[in-house]
């Protein structure tokens, strides 16, 4: 058999691909090329294009089926990486060659027929980036020949997946931490591979931390970078000797301190001989004294140092401190301190304690808010623990448990077909969780008189639009009895066009990283708190309108084979 291939990307509509790939750019990880599927996408495509089938218009919807970390709510994240993909979305003539090799049995006109493909008769439709959304519902639609549309299909999933994962994720730290403590991103080092620790510095931040250590993902996202130093670090000085040159000029650059150690030095022994410290500190780590010393010297407007190498509050504490009275003679203003072991509740609140007391004695004003930060394998049991417990942690370093997900493996989203040439299609289970939802779908959220989100409803696209102060009945997808009316005060559409392809369809746009991360801190605000509480949270309504209800189950009655007792 021989096919024809398309002249997609020819013309006005690769013109439109031009223009539509200098706006958005590259995709950030150069590998998410139009090879970045799985091998039965391919075989799918071949197949619909030998039985002719390749350009018949397909509507598929993302969703996924159960929020994760035992929640109730999960935030969208990947929006922008799929518009990327699809905007860049091309084969060159190497990764045809390859497939040739690896699909030999496929004849040469599918080939040329893959040449010229790309996404100009795509359209998707989706959820704001940074939104907080819900099981079943479609974060993205996407629509077009269903071949093209299929290869989209793994790409996409993998887009969405992480992303919205690790986004949620990081939301629910941001929840369980409040909105007073600065949340700083440190799983560089522990992340699957580079990929995965440059996509969780981007939607970590994009959940609601305040920083990352990874410098990369600061140089591509423009996210704040935050860090210390290391053990290694402390660890490398063994005596006030190896610190060559001791001189620092003070804030206003008036005049030079010659001897910065000596100071670091007479203040120690101001804070050993103190009324109010009296018999608090004796003789304390020197090499560690120099290590801090050496630290202030190189950057001693932002000292902030990591206590624990050797012990917190015999040594790291007064050794910390009396570097930082002599920082405050020169005028600068130290940082504050890290802890990265020990009981974090307790040594937070002792270190406050010292701080106080040194602000009193010394009259040093602000000395006693001066900055704690927490790291050591921290997530969000831990932090709700320090909480219940009582602490004195101003900010948080989150790694291992946060960039991993540790406690969930993946969302699950799924790519369904829910129409084809304008016929609508249902995927079936014994599963009622995994039966999909038929047909092209618009989506909206109706709000209550306390300005909350009340539900989610799904109805056909050729139903009216539901409308503020009239009352809807929204029924559950599968159960029957399940059921509500509902006046909504305010309704918002959900699906919005970020790719109309060849289209004369307004597109909308995609917001820079900082826009979204403040759409999804308002998201989270306007949930109920019962919605988002760490435990037993209330589940969110999601529902159909009665007629896609009905149809729901027309279908499913159409489709599904009846069986026959013997």
């Amino acid at each position: 058999m021989e096919a024809t291939a398309p002249s997609v990307g020819a013309g006005a509509n690769g013109s439109l691909a031009a223009a539509a790939r200098a706006q958005v750019g590259p995709p950030t990880n150069p590998m998410a090329t139009a090879l970045l599927t799985d091998q039965y996408q391919f075989s799918m495509a071949y197949a619909y294009w030998k039985a002719g089938k390749h350009a018949d218009h397909a509507v598929f919807d993302l969703y996924f089926r159960k929020n994760p970390f035992g929640g109730e709510f999960t935030v969208f994240a990947g929006l922008e990486e799929c518009i990327k993909f699809i905007a860049n979305f091309k084969f060159t003539e190497d990764e045809i060659s390859f497939l040739q090799s690896v699909m030999p049995m496929c004849e040469d006109a599918f080939f040329d027929y893959l040449r010229g493909i790309d996404c100009s008769d795509v359209e998707v439709y989706s959820i704001p980036e940074g939104s907080v959304v819900f099981p079943k519902v479609p974060l993205m639609r996407v629509e077009g020949p269903v071949a093209v549309v299929q290869l989209l299909e793994t790409p996409f999933v993998n887009l969405i997946n992480y992303a919205s994962l690790v986004t949620t994720n990081a939301a629910r730290h941001r929840h369980v931490a409040g909105k007073s403590k600065v949340l700083m991103e440190f799983g560089l080092r522990r992340a699957q591979g580079p990929d995965g620790a440059i996509s969780a510095s981007k939607y970590c931040f994009m959940g609601g931390f305040d920083a990352t250590s990874n410098v990369l993902a600061g140089h591509l996202f423009g996210i704040p970078l935050r860090g210390t130093h290391s053990h290694a670090y402390v660890s490398s000085y063994m005596s006030l000797d190896e610190i060559p040159d001791r001189t620092l000029r003070n804030k206003d650059g008036s005049k030079i301190c010659k001897d910065f150690v000596s100071l670091v030095k007479e203040w120690l022994c101001k804070i050993q001989a103190a009324d109010s410290l009296r018999n608090v500190f004796g003789d304390t780590n020197q090499s560690e004294l120099a290590a801090f010393a050496s630290y202030a010297l190189a950057f001693p407007s932002s000292f902030l140092a990591l206590v624990d190498t050797y012990d917190v509050m015999r040594s790291g504490i007064p050794n910390f401190c009396a570097v930082a009275l002599a920082l405050h003679d020169l005028g600068y203003k130290a940082s504050g301190i890290r802890l990265d072991s020990g009981d974090l509740a307790y040594l937070s609140i002792e270190t406050r304690k010292v701080f106080h007391a040194i602000e009193k004695e010394f009259n040093i004003p602000g000395f006693g808010k001066m900055v704690i930060t927490a790291s050591n394998d921290l997530n969000e049991e831990t932090i709700d623990a320090l909480n219940k417990q009582g602490h004195e942690v101003d900010a948080f370093g989150i790694g291992t448990y946060l960039v991993t997900c540790y406690s969930q493996a993946a969302l699950g989203c799924v790519f369904k077909l829910v129409e084809i040439n304008s016929r609508p299609r249902i995927k079936l289970s014994e599963d009622v969780a995994k039966v999909s939802i038929p047909c092209k779908k618009r989506c909206f959220r109706l709000y209550g008189k306390e300005g909350y989100p009340l539900v989610d409803i799904m109805i056909r696209e050729s139903e009216p639009s539901p409308k503020a102060g009239e009352r809807i009945l929204c029924r559950h997808p599968f159960l029957e009895s399940k059921r509500a009316y509902v006046v909504p005060q305010h309704v918002e559409e959900l699906l919005h066009c970020y790719w109309p392809g060849s289209s004369d369809k307004p597109r909308a746009e995609l917001p820079p990283l900082l826009k979204i991360r403040s759409r999804c801190m308002q998201q989270l605000e306007k949930l109920r708190p019962d919605h988002i509480r760490r435990l037993n949270p209330t589940p969110y309504k999601v529902s159909v309108s009665a007629k896609l209800y009905e149809f729901i189950h027309y279908l499913w009655l159409n489709e599904a084979p009846v069986g026959e007792l013997q």
